[in-house]
């Protein structure tokens, strides 16, 4: 399967929205309007908190998998790098290449921007995802916490 790697436009609302409530479903998080209308403008707004790109078929063109990511600062690196908020491919196409390709894209865009890292987290069960990121990073010592504001 071809496929090509682009940030989303505005026409892609609405087959964005299909493949982002894959996501939120695998990880049993209920998506309404409200989340999805406010993560779109998150990355179509002038002001940008983040910024998304999606997979799409060549010869369909149907989007097939997205990312979403945002720069970060790292006083103790004395840099800046991307972090991978969110990765998810449609089931059927899974298994041939655009997870990876997606990060490809990200670490080119790291590259472009002198970021020092491109980083992401997943949950400990994901295995079909770790197995992939086992392959292209390396997995950190580092323990997450979580703090509800």
């Amino acid at each position: 399967m071809a496929f090509t790697i682009r940030p989303v436009v505005d026409r892609d609302f609405f087959a964005w929205h299909e493949l982002f409530e894959g996501y939120c479903d695998f990880y049993e998080t209920p998506l309404n309007d409200e989340k999805a209308v406010r993560a779109w403008s998150w990355f179509t707004s002038e002001r940008r908190l983040a910024e998304a790109m999606v997979a799409v078929d060549d010869e369909t063109g149907q989007l097939l998998g997205l990312a979403h990511f945002r720069e970060f600062v790292d006083t103790l690196a004395g840099g800046t790098g991307l972090y991978l908020d969110d990765l998810y491919v449609r089931p059927e196409a899974r298994g041939q290449g655009i997870g990876a390709a997606l990060i490809e894209r990200l670490r080119e865009i790291g590259v472009e921007r002198r970021s020092f890292v491109v980083r992401w987290i997943t949950a400990e069960n994901n295995e079909d995802a770790r197995r992939l990121y086992d392959k292209i990073a390396q997995k950190t010592e580092w323990v997450t916490y979580d703090l509800k504001a």
